[in-house]
């Protein structure tokens, strides 16, 4: 992400996300909106690695449901996967979840600062 500043009419503004990165953030925001999603990346990063057998009671939801969402995030690159046997191991991408934290603390940051 780059930042650049850009004189408007009356102020400053902190530009901190192009316009390829927003659509590639946004991807991985939408996938975080529905709140069974963000439980689900919630247990896999707090744990490290889960089973996606593992993720059906502590979310709530049924097997397929919890199938749905883990591809959503698998496509939107929060989680890496990995097929051991008949089961889908689950990775939280730490370097992804980097990206979304510096976008927001980009715009707290160009919000609360003075030119």
């Amino acid at each position: 992400m780059t930042r650049k500043r850009v004189q408007g009419c009356c102020s400053v503004l902190v530009q901190p996300v192009t316009e390829r990165d927003a659509d590639d953030l946004s991807t991985a925001f939408h996938a975080l909106a529905d709140p069974a999603r963000l439980r689900v990346l919630s247990l896999i990063a707090s744990s490290g690695e889960v089973c996606a057998c593992d993720l059906v009671e502590p979310v709530g939801k049924s097997q397929p449901t919890v199938s749905h969402h883990l591809k959503v995030l698998y496509e939107a690159g929060l989680v890496t996967r990995e097929r051991r046997g008949t089961w889908m191991w689950y990775r939280a991408v730490p370097d992804r979840l980097e990206q979304l934290r510096a976008a927001l603390d980009s715009g707290v940051t160009a919000a609360t600062s003075t030119p």
